[in-house]
């Protein structure tokens, strides 16, 4: 693909996006865009030339699937399997070991959670006791 202004810093192209910005911004900010990512953009039209949007619509619907209660490992490409039936056999056991050791420290995290919920009832009560103490002692029989 040849382009007659390429995306690079030479003068005209700088002289292009000075006159843009100067007749109507989009068009200076549309050069700036062409200088930074156009070697970017003509690498990935060369790339995707027959169906240059086709793969976006199967990445759009697969970001916005529902995962569900399953772990991310389950749902993504480590499901698949690598051709050795001994390899798959240890991953899938490993992963699983991690999976019930992830549960395992979720489990832990809920249950300290709960005890600093607790520690705290229990400090706030100490202090509600202790001002209560206080105000008895203070004010005296009226």
């Amino acid at each position: 693909m040849t382009a007659t202004i390429k995306p690079a810093w030479t003068p005209l192209n700088i002289g292009l996006m000075i006159l843009g910005f100067v007749l109507f911004w989009p068009l200076g900010l549309a050069m700036l865009g062409w200088m930074m990512f156009g070697e970017r953009i003509q690498d990935w039209w060369a790339q995707n030339r027959e169906a240059p949007f086709a793969g976006l619509a199967s990445e759009a619907t697969r970001a916005w699937q529902p995962r569900g209660q399953a772990s991310g490992w389950q749902n993504s490409a480590w499901n698949g399997s690598s051709g050795n039936a001994a390899f798959d056999a240890y991953r899938r056991e490993t992963l699983d070991r991690l999976e019930a050791e992830r549960r395992r420290l979720e489990d832990e995290q809920r249950q300290f959670g709960d005890f600093l919920k607790n520690l705290h009832k229990a400090r706030d009560q100490d202090e509600f006791n202790r001002f209560m103490a206080e105000r008895r002692t203070n004010t005296g029989p009226a």
